[in-house]
């Protein structure tokens, strides 16, 4: 794109349409592989930008969102172009950011800051917030400023041993039935319930369910393996049910559970005994709040 310096200073922060989807998922991936290709280690893999099919699902996954939170979604453009978006939502009285992307041409001029104060401001009156962050120093250090505590956060991967897998039982299939009680775990753990985030979740991931006369919980299973989100009454809840997603996890394949924080070492004993290797990977920031536990946070629902 061409800009002036003039353009940059002055961008238009507006509410996000139906019809930028496909625009701001370019803005995704085009900031995300640059923003890999910066902090990933020498030793790893060459970044990939994200398959169409994963493109088309982001897309789906953020309509949803702009549907129900419009007020939470926003572009920035400079001289008519999109080079920026961010995405919130507000359930009960905990703010979530979902997607914040500014493309590395207009960073450093405002345009970052701009974008997440109308985000923010969509949160006004809520006790709590949360976002799971990158190792993107320009955006660590926006949301400090904006008053979140960074507490770090960690990934499990590697070959799954299925030997090393114990039985598990106290575990069921779970359906939208269980909503109310997902949503009464979510507010003792969170503060908040996840809501109409349930209704998307069920539609896209498998459910499991423990609810024992000593504990209840849930978590939602990738489909590789590990949990998308896990959230319980007791940490021998919780461990069940990482234990069930992991055995989920494809014969002979790998797993990556993201989003462990040190508040949850129920869950590195998991890894560990697992024999998966731990890495850090980002931030859970949060404002108003203390890391939830036992729970596994979602990296865009919370």
């Amino acid at each position: 794109m061409t800009t002036t310096s003039q353009d940059v200073r002055a961008p238009l922060i507006r509410p996000m349409r139906e019809d930028d989807l496909p625009a701001v998922a370019l803005i995704r991936r085009d900031g995300f592989l640059d923003l890999d290709q910066r902090v990933l280690p020498r030793s790893a893999p060459d970044p990939l930008a994200p398959s169409e099919e994963a493109s088309l699902g982001w897309q789906e996954r953020t309509g949803f969102t702009l549907r129900h939170d419009p007020g939470g979604c926003w572009v920035a453009e400079v001289a008519g172009e999109l080079v920026g978006f961010a995405t919130s939502s507000v359930r009960e009285l905990t703010w979530m950011l979902h997607t914040y992307v500014v493309l590395p041409v207009v960073q450093g001029h405002g345009v970052g800051k701009a974008l997440l104060d109308a985000a923010l401001a969509h949160g006004q009156g809520c006790l709590r917030g949360m976002l799971s962050a990158s190792l993107d120093p320009r955006a660590v250090r926006r949301y400090r400023l904006a008053g979140f505590s960074l507490h770090p956060q960690m990934t499990f991967e590697g070959p799954l041993d299925r030997a090393l897998l114990p039985v598990v039982d106290k575990v069921r299939e779970g359906s939208a039935a269980d909503v109310d009680l997902m949503n009464s775990i979510d507010r003792q753990r969170r503060g908040s319930a996840h809501g109409v985030d349930h209704e998307w979740l069920l539609g896209h991931a498998r459910l499991v369910v423990s609810d024992t006369g000593t504990g209840a919980g849930y978590a939602y299973v990738s489909p590789q393996g590990g949990a998308q989100l896990l959230a319980a009454t007791n940490r021998r809840t919780a461990a069940r049910l990482l234990w069930e997603c992991l055995a989920a996890t494809p014969p002979g394949g790998s797993v990556s559970q993201q989003h462990l924080t040190a508040a949850n070492e129920w869950a590195i004993d998991v890894g560990m005994a697992a024999r998966l290797s731990l890495r850090p990977d980002g931030y859970l920031a949060l404002r108003g709040m203390k890391p939830p536990m036992p729970y596994v946070h979602h990296g865009v629902f919370g």
